[in-house]
């Protein structure tokens, strides 16, 4: 059996360098790596014991570039032995590639994000100028803002992975809100972004609703999102994978229920999507966004109660360490990565 041309075109994307400053492929050792992987995952028999034993798991590979299996197999025959084994390989090999590269890029961004300079984040210092020597609060200032950046391309990272792959893995499709089949009741000449967009139904996935709610023009679109749903013909089904409770979970539940949606919390959230995965791609989403999820959930620390933190840099390097655990980032700084810095408000 060859490959079909959907799954040789899939094959091609999900390999392809990204696009972006930091743009990621995945080369054919790197390729042939992850297909172990899900052979492994999914027992099948095609694939030796001897070969899977090569390969170790994804998240023990630190960093995320060492991961890659060199045999003389063509990677093209590698995938074609996974597509004749297994049901949903593609999708499979789709989302853990997509994963992989993710962190592949973070790793790149870790290495490459260039340290601020006092010029970005000087007038800064006004505000607590006196609290520290010249010397340390101009430190401070430096870290915090490399820190903030750090975070900041971590969170642009996930929005870009984290619904995608949900949605890939239920079958569904994710709709950004220029090319969605949900309009906005008020204005149809917008859409709505939704998370996953599966027959008539219209996924809002999130990983927790907390108490703290960001504006109340913010809240008033979460709210507003089933009414859009309907209107436009489509059933609205919440997902929210953590199960604190709190008053606004509660009532984003009452608003998608009270125009005939679904909503789902917690292990019934996973339930949902593992169902609606089937079984191929329940394995993928179990392993690979439930338990690592549920695990950095449950071992948080409280707030009031944060183990030591420290950094270290030298000529090469940055160490991050907490409690007696460090990790050492090599550094290969790319200056097209800087961020802007402080300006004056007009209005000033």
């Amino acid at each position: 059996m060859v490959l079909s041309q959907s799954q040789r075109a899939l094959f091609e994307r999900v390999c392809r360098l990204s696009s972006g400053d930091l743009g990621v492929s995945l080369a054919p050792a790197v390729a042939k790596a992850l297909i172990h992987l899900i052979a492994r995952d999914l027992g099948v028999v095609r694939f030796s014991d001897t070969e899977q034993s090569n390969v170790p798991e994804l998240f023990d590979v630190n960093p995320p570039s060492l991961l890659r299996l060199d045999n003389t197999e063509d990677v093209i025959d590698t995938f074609k032995r996974l597509m004749d084994a297994v049901d949903d390989g593609d999708t499979y090999f789709a989302c853990l590639g997509a994963l992989h590269k993710a962190r592949l890029k973070y790793e790149r961004i870790l290495t490459q994000q260039p340290i601020p300079t006092l010029e970005q984040v000087g007038p800064r210092g006004l505000l607590q100028y006196g609290a520290w020597r010249p010397s340390n609060l101009a430190a401070l200032l430096l870290w915090r803002k490399w820190m903030f950046d750090l975070d900041n391309r971590a969170g642009q990272e996930t929005g870009y992975l984290f619904e995608p792959i949900i949605a890939s893995a239920i079958g569904g499709v994710p709709a950004a809100a220029s090319k969605s089949p949900v309009r906005r009741r008020n204005d149809h000449r917008k859409g709505r972004q939704v998370d996953a967009v599966k027959g008539n139904l219209a996924y809002e996935i999130k990983l927790r609703v907390t108490i703290a709610a960001s504006g109340q023009g913010r809240w008033s679109e979460e709210l507003d999102f089933p009414l859009d749903c309907v209107a436009g013909g489509y059933t609205p089904v919440l997902v929210v994978l953590d199960s604190t409770d709190n008053a606004k979970l509660s009532e984003l539940q009452k608003a998608f229920e009270a125009v005939g949606g679904q909503s789902y919390v917690g292990e019934d959230a996973w339930k949902h999507l593992e169902v609606s995965a089937g079984p191929t791609m329940a394995v993928f989403l179990d392993k690979y966004v439930k338990e690592p999820l549920k695990h950095v959930l449950e071992e948080a620390p409280p707030e009031s109660d944060l183990p030591d933190f420290s950094l270290s840099q030298n000529s090469d390097s940055i160490t991050f360490k907490i409690n007696d655990e460090s990790v050492r980032i090599p550094r290969t700084v790319n200056p097209d990565l800087a961020t802007s810095g402080d300006s004056i408000p007009p209005d000033a």
